[in-house]
């Protein structure tokens, strides 16, 4: 009987502090009661990956893939955590969003917490919104000759994000916000233009990815830069649409660690 080969995640950096990881689509960060059921989580994989315990500092939603870090000790889990609270922690998205959306702008829209049936049952049902901002830039446009909806063509943006804040779902929400949903939301998308992209692009993932994060070192303080690369689904997009070229280049990453979009 053939052994299986246990699951591993594409490190991207490590040292004796940190680790960090290109998070897949479809893996949460650990456990928790809104996915009883699943069995995979990328804490319990990168702590046997590497032999060793690693602290979470932030998070990224389930179906979101791309850079995701672990602290080696809680010394500096409580540093790095302190970076994201602070919102010191540079980071950037890229997303394919349905219609034109505008060149750039600044989505400062306050979010209430979106609460989950069975994780939150024990807490109030009403939050108050928290301040949340969302820097966006648009790279490229598209028009295909395929009535998606009610017009002959439809039109799709890939866009640029750097999020101040990090509300739960935020730029998922933010660009539902003004009108311009992420592609492969379940939730906060269109099921039309999802199932689409499903069967013409063979793509059934959320086109939402974490392609770099920039912070100040735990020990020591030295400015760090970390790029992820896209999956095979969202570089299958991109291919059909013409925008490979989009995704930040090592030197684009410069901008990014400087706060890109102020």
């Amino acid at each position: 009987m053939t052994k299986l080969e246990p699951e591993t995640c594409e490190v991207l950096y490590r040292d004796e502090h940190l680790v960090a990881i290109n998070k897949p689509s479809g893996l949460l960060v650990h456990r928790s009661p809104i996915d009883r059921h699943e069995t995979r989580f990328a804490l319990q994989l990168v702590r046997d990956q590497i032999g060793q315990h690693v602290y979470p500092v932030h998070r990224l939603d389930k179906p979101t893939s791309g850079v995701l870090l672990f602290a080696l000790s809680s010394d500096s889990a409580r540093r790095l955590s302190a970076q994201f609270a602070a919102g010191t922690v540079g980071k950037h998205y890229l997303a394919v969003v349905r219609g034109y959306c505008p060149e750039s702008g600044c989505i400062d829209y306050p979010l209430r917490e979106e609460l989950d049936r069975i994780a939150d049952r024990d807490r109030a049902r009403e939050t108050p919104a928290r301040k949340a901002i969302t820097h966006y830039r648009r790279l490229a446009t598209v028009e295909i000759p395929l009535a998606v909806e009610r017009y002959p063509q439809t039109r799709y943006s890939l866009v640029s994000l750097r999020p101040e804040t990090g509300r739960k779902h935020q730029l998922r929400r933010h660009l539902k916000h003004i009108g311009y949903p992420v592609i492969g939301d379940a939730k906060h998308g269109k099921g039309v233009h999802n199932r689409f992209f499903s069967a013409q692009y063979d793509c059934r993932r959320l086109l939402l990815a974490c392609t770099a994060l920039a912070f100040a070192h735990p020990v020591g303080g030295r400015a760090m830069v970390l790029q992820a690369a896209l999956d095979a689904p969202f570089r299958r997009v991109l291919a059909a649409f013409g925008w490979l070229e989009f995704p930040p280049s090592a030197g684009q990453l410069e901008t990014i660690a400087q706060g890109w979009g102020e």
